[in-house]
């Protein structure tokens, strides 16, 4: 799978969340809010973009399911890896478990089940 490119909706939430900038819903910020709205599962995003309270509340909630989404794989990642060099497979499959149990963002998930599935032959 392909890495979503987030790099102009963060900018656009960074812009508007962060800097106060107003959030203008042009056609292209409109198709740019509902394919990552579809990339992080939140539904409803059409009718979310239908007033100026619904759409920041699209894009804080997009923000947030990406950041935290990121930081629960990375930290998990970090503690697969530690158990795989303690020789430990079953806690590190756990950690990509665990991700699965809760992540919505389907490239995190799509990354967690790669290494659960990478691991599958060990013991």
């Amino acid at each position: 799978m392909n890495p979503p490119s987030w790099s102009a909706f963060r900018d656009l939430a960074r812009r508007v969340l962060r800097e106060d900038a107003p959030l203008t819903l042009t056609d292209d910020v409109r198709t740019l809010m509902l394919r990552t709205a579809e990339e992080v599962s939140i539904p409803d995003a059409e009718e979310a973009l239908s007033t100026r309270d619904g759409a920041l509340a699209l894009l804080r909630e997009a923000e947030r399911r990406i950041g935290d989404g990121s930081n629960r794989l990375t930290d998990a990642l970090h503690r697969m890896w530690k158990f795989q060099r303690q020789g430990d497979y079953d806690s590190a499959r756990q950690q990509m478990r665990e991700v699965l149990a809760v992540e919505v963002v389907h490239y995190y998930r799509e990354l967690a089940m790669e290494q659960l599935d990478g691991m599958a032959d060990e013991p």
